[in-house]
């Protein structure tokens, strides 16, 4: 049942990103710049409120590996977005994202769309690149990072100005959430 609703909840995030036009920019390894789109094909050319990156000095680890359904864009131009920001990626697409999720113990509460695994923490959903950095910066005794759902405005979630407000979360092992970030206007 949790899977259905998982297929259904993206199903309808997809739609609503196609009605409100949810377009998003990137430059390619061409060098010419290109729009990424919710299923990353190129289109035009815009940029991102995320691309301002505001930890340009961080040096802690970068290579990922992001585990997403593949019928899911939004995680896509998640992808792109932390590449941009200096992250190395390997990107795994699954069916098999809900046990995925109990394999690393996420919270049903902290689920999103894509989790990701750095340096042996758990980065579940559309978190800032830079919240990412800090956090490995600061190496706590955490379990890792959630924004839960999909909000609108996050990265990989932007539709034209619509900016949900939303908190960036810190869990541990036994469950125990606290807040690492709020973004209310941004």
């Amino acid at each position: 049942m949790s899977k259905l609703l998982s297929k259904i909840t993206i199903t309808v995030v997809a739609i609503a990103g196609i009605v409100v036009g949810t377009f998003y920019f990137t430059s390619t390894s061409r060098g010419s710049n290109s729009a990424v789109a919710n299923d990353n094909r190129e289109l035009a050319t815009l940029v991102s409120v995320w691309d301002k990156e505001t930890e340009p000095d961080y040096s802690g680890t970068t290579e990922m590996t992001v585990y997403r359904s593949p019928s899911c864009g939004c995680c896509g131009v998640w992808v792109e977005h932390a590449l941009k920001h200096g992250f190395k990626i390997e990107d795994i697409k699954t069916d098999e994202m809900e046990a995925l999720k109990q394999k690393h113990n996420i919270p049903s509460e902290l689920a999103s769309c894509h989790t990701t695994i750095i340096d042996g923490y758990v980065m579940e959903g559309h978190i800032p690149a830079d919240d990412i950095k800090r956090f490995l910066t600061e190496k706590p005794q955490l379990a890792g990072l959630a924004v839960p759902g999909m909000p609108i405005g996050t990265p990989g979630m932007e539709a034209r100005d619509i900016k949900q407000p939303f908190q960036v979360l810190a869990f541990n092992n036994k469950g125990e959430v606290e807040v690492f970030k709020e973004y209310q206007s941004y």
